[in-house]
């Protein structure tokens, strides 16, 4: 069976991911200080006929990433799907962010995604095979007041997937993203109704998805179903973009 790597696997559209990953491959929940959750996601793998297993990974440190990847390939002789979920949100109008937020959101949502596709690359090109998927949004795409700092990098992991699919591609080796648009989740539950109401009101589809909906898109880029697709960005997002 082969095995799918997720970072930021323990919550959320992440754990939702691994769940349904978790079906198909051996999984690896990859997880920054969440370890209770991610075992419990891994738990729930196990209980469902699966195979997965935690490990810590700062996806901020090649040094950490180096050595989750020795772990990985000890216990499942490699890594043929990987994941780049992790990310973070520090919101603030541009003229009141500061460098630091800037910079943080910068290195954990697209500089993980280089740190760990470039730790990948080699075992993928060795075996002529692998599937890339990285987690942007729609945000990269049309923008968003007040999130200039994850528009940012959500942009910039559009265009390395792209960049990386080019690459890649002749050694059968491909790389996708996809572009979530108002996903309800733990994080939209603190918001207003009525801020929810007015996302909700601007979706064709007059709903907001579910991080489930993610998992299967997922899914579907995971499999053999999609040998063909390669260099997209998939918009899941009810036809909020269109």
């Amino acid at each position: 069976m082969k095995t799918a790597l997720v970072t930021g696997g323990s919550r959320g559209i992440g754990k939702a991911i691994s769940l349904s990953l978790g079906k198909s491959f051996n999984v690896v929940v990859g997880y920054s200080s969440s370890k209770d959750s991610a075992e419990e996601v891994v738990e729930d793998i196990v209980k469902s006929g699966g195979t997965a297993t935690a490990i810590q990974i700062d996806v901020k440190s090649s040094e950490s990433i180096e050595k989750a990847f020795v772990t990985i390939e000890e216990e499942f002789d490699g890594v043929d799907v990987l994941v780049n979920n992790a990310g973070i949100t520090k919101d603030s109008l541009l003229m009141r962010m500061s460098e630091a937020d800037f910079d943080s959101v910068m290195s954990i949502n697209m500089k993980s995604v280089f740190n760990m596709t470039k730790a990948v690359t080699g075992p993928m090109l060795k075996a002529k095979a692998g599937s890339i998927i990285n987690m942007s949004s729609v945000v990269g795409i049309k923008g968003n007041a007040g999130q200039t700092n994850y528009a940012a990098s959500k942009a910039a992991i559009n265009g390395f997937t792209k960049s990386i699919a080019l690459e890649l591609g002749s050694r059968n080796i491909r790389c996708n993203a996809i572009a979530p648009g108002f996903i309800e989740t733990e994080m939209t539950e603190a918001l207003e109704s009525d801020t929810i109401r007015q996302w909700r009101d601007q979706i064709p589809l007059k709903r907001g998805g579910n991080a489930e909906d993610i998992a299967n898109t997922t899914l579907f880029l995971a499999s053999d179903l999609s040998t063909y697709i390669t260099g997209q960005v998939i918009n899941v997002c009810g036809g909020m973009l269109t």
